[in-house]
């Protein structure tokens, strides 16, 4: 049997259920559907009594005799209801789906082991959709664990609940006896003492003890990190062993007449040291793809900038992408301004650059005359081309796809060397597990003279006060950002939150002795930039926005971030917003505003933040109460879709995976030995020509 053999031709599956399983969980093959792990076991021994049941248990076991089955309702409305009753009492059962089928296999007065979820309806507990066996006779499971899998409404209606889901599993492991080839090499299972694969695989579908049901899930997820890992460390084997970078070896007039002439600060120690470790990429001969990662406010922007002037020192040019045009322009600004009197020619180019003017910048970006483009997405049309381009930076890189960021390697016959920069930073087991090709640069210290800011958190019952600080702070001639939610740009309701929230400011900070500017996502760029502009030159001393401010506005003088409704911020948006402020030498504040009610992860965010501000302590705090699969950027790689390993709580093992293939890759680097076998075939299988996706 093969595994790769399509879902459909499983017994009991057919084209209507697997086009199911595949557009709901993901299973297209036998292969997948045994990899379509159970989330939890229910023993069935450890039985409730109806009397004794908690509506906070998530999963409860009860044993009774089935009675008065009911049809109630017409039409949508129908449902099914019985009653369950043991010594102790009797509670409800219910079922909207499938009602013909279940009320025909029901037999009242039979005794039944009944699974599932309690919950309170109209005052009285009951169980919808349970899962139910046969407590006695023919045909009744021997099993203690009960595997549960996660279903969806639409595959329960098709039978494919937890247990129709169990059965094809069964039926796929019977048939597959024999047939599930070991994928790690031998000395990998001795050295940790795993069990094979087709072992662990069972005993999870089908425990007998909770020990054996630990034993093989650690087995299953060592090995999906360890081939995750594989992917990541055998292509930053092979980048390295290719002699294909470019030879960047010259520092020369634009980087030493910059460093010496126009820094009129010393960079820091982290500033220095990331330099260094670029550098050392630049000439090495091998193409660099370097992550830095580093605070909002820490000098990355500084850092790539010395690095560009590098690659214009050795003849060739340099590129910035950001993800949005304020961003673009104030790159362009800073770095126009910082390189003035050098003979550096810099360039932009965004999307709302009229015609004519895009035109003339992509005609002397072809003929080499422009040394350094910042631009937004535009970067990537397919008209733009470079006369040779050696330098790439992107600018909070998260925000890209993936296909978007692999356009700019096209842009170059020999690839150019890659910077991707964040200021989110990346958890420790994040950056193990997703960016295990790539090189990590951090910039961990500010710039002298920084002063920490003062996070504090209001609810709505404290406005009036927090506008009697603003009031203050505003007097003593400092400005004040006011950010509201804003999750997509269509939502009306958000522009409403902001609209409402704009016209309580106006009356409490009326004309003419405050000037009030306004930003959303709803604005063109020309209409944004011009109240951004106000704002930076201290023509108004309020910035009413949402977050669009989020990325790249640099307004030394603001020293007040509120954030309404911070509830709804993830930790790390709410980080990078509260790095608006603090950037000049005064003392700064960043106030969370709430409703009085909080969600317990709520409220859990808001103490994270008002307790610290570094960036990766707050990073950590984010993966633990969101999840890996929520956090900004990495959903759209796709490489969190995780089957069985979970990034927050299985760091041993991922760091034993890494370990591992490090040094199978060390003694074996083309992966000939004849153990390492299954591992090329991997290899070869999986093999991509570029996959961008790693540094999503």
């Amino acid at each position: 049997m093969i595994l790769d053999t399509p879902i459909e031709y499983l017994k009991g599956v057919g084209p209507a259920r697997a086009a199911l399983l595949q557009s709901e969980l993901g299973i297209y093959t036998f292969g997948d559907l045994l990899e379509y792990y159970p989330y939890r076991y229910v023993d069935r021994s450890k039985t409730s009594t109806i009397r004794d049941l908690d509506i906070d248990e998530p999963y409860v076991v009860l044993r009774g005799k089935i009675h008065d089955l009911q049809t109630v309702g017409t039409g949508r409305s129908t449902r099914l209801t019985a009653l369950l009753s043991d010594n102790t009492g009797q509670i409800e059962l219910v079922w909207f789906q499938g009602i013909k089928w279940i009320k025909e296999s029901l037999k009242p007065d039979t005794e039944y082991i009944v699974m599932g979820k309690p919950t309170l309806f109209n005052g009285h507990i009951n169980i919808a959709h349970p899962d139910l066996d046969r407590a006695t006779g023919e045909g009744v499971t021997t099993l203690q664990y009960i595997p549960i899998y996660s279903s969806t409404e639409k595959l329960k209606s098709k039978g494919l609940h937890t247990k129709g889901i169990a059965r094809l599993t069964e039926q796929l492991l019977r048939a597959a006896a024999g047939n599930i080839p070991e994928t790690l090499p031998p000395s990998v299972v001795h050295k940790y003492n795993l069990p094979s694969r087709a072992n662990a695989i069972e005993v999870i579908h089908y425990p007998t003890r909770p020990h054996d049901i630990t034993v093989s899930m650690q087995r299953m997820k060592f090995e999906e990190l360890f081939f995750l890992q594989l992917d990541y460390q055998y292509a930053k084997h092979e980048r390295t062993i290719r002699a294909n970078g470019r030879m960047f070896t010259v520092v020369g007039d634009h980087f030493n007449r910059f460093y010496n002439e126009k820094l009129n600060f010393e960079l820091t120690g982290a500033q220095k040291r990331v330099v260094k470790e670029i550098r050392a990429d630049m000439r090495s001969g091998h193409q660099m793809n370097r992550l830095l990662q580093g605070d909002v406010g820490s000098g990355k922007t500084l850092v790539a900038l010395l690095c560009m002037l590098i690659a214009i020192d050795n003849g060739c040019q340099a590129c910035m992408m950001a993800p949005t045009e304020i961003l673009a322009n104030q790159h362009f600004a800073n770095v126009s301004k910082m390189l003035d009197g050098l003979g550096i020619n810099v360039g932009l180019l965004t999307g709302s650059l009229k015609s004519s003017a895009k035109r003339k910048v992509k005609e002397r970006l072809k003929q080499g005359s422009i040394d350094i483009l910042i631009g937004t997405h535009a970067l990537i049309e397919k008209d733009v081309q470079f006369a040779d381009l050696g330098f790439v930076v992107i600018d909070e890189q998260h925000r890209f796809g993936v296909e978007q960021r692999s356009r700019l390697w096209t842009k170059s016959a020999q690839p150019p060397h890659v910077l991707v920069m964040t200021a989110t930073p990346i958890p420790r087991t994040l950056a193990m597990t997703l960016y295990g090709d790539l090189d990590c640069s951090v910039i961990d210290e500010l710039p002298p003279g920084r002063k920490e800011i003062k996070t504090v958190h209001c609810t709505d019952s404290q406005r009036l006060k927090v506008f009697g600080f603003m009031r203050r702070e505003i007097a003593r001639g400092r400005q004040v950002y006011v950010v509201y939610p804003l999750i997509e740009e269509s939502e009306s309701m958000d522009l409403k939150d902001l609209m409402d929230g704009y016209e309580s400011i106006s009356r409490d900070f009326p004309l003419p002795e405050y000037q009030i500017s306004i930003v959303h996502g709803r604005m063109d760029a020309e209409a944004k930039d011009y109240e951004m502009g106000r704002f930076k030159r201290g023509e108004t001393q309020i910035m009413v926005s949402t977050t669009v401010i989020e990325v790249g506005v640099d307004v030394p003088n603001a020293t007040v971030m509120v954030i309404e409704n911070a509830e709804r911020f993830g930790l790390s948006q709410l980080h990078q917003l509260r790095g608006r402020v603090g950037r000049g030498g005064e003392q700064s504040y960043c106030i969370l505003m709430t409703g009085n009610k909080l969600s317990s992860s709520g409220r859990e965010r808001i103490k994270t933040m008002v307790d610290t501000t570094d960036g990766f302590r707050i990073a950590e705090a984010d993966l633990k109460l969101r999840g890996p699969g929520d956090l900004q950027g990495l959903q759209q790689s796709g490489i969190l879709q995780l089957k069985i390993a979970d990034i927050v709580n299985d760091e041993p093992i991922i760091r034993a995976a890494r370990e591992t293939v490090q040094d199978i890759l060390a003694s074996d680097p083309n992966l000939d030995n004849p153990d390492n076998g299954s591992l090329k075939l991997h290899i070869i299988k999986n093999k991509r020509t570029l996959s961008w996706g790693k540094i999503s």
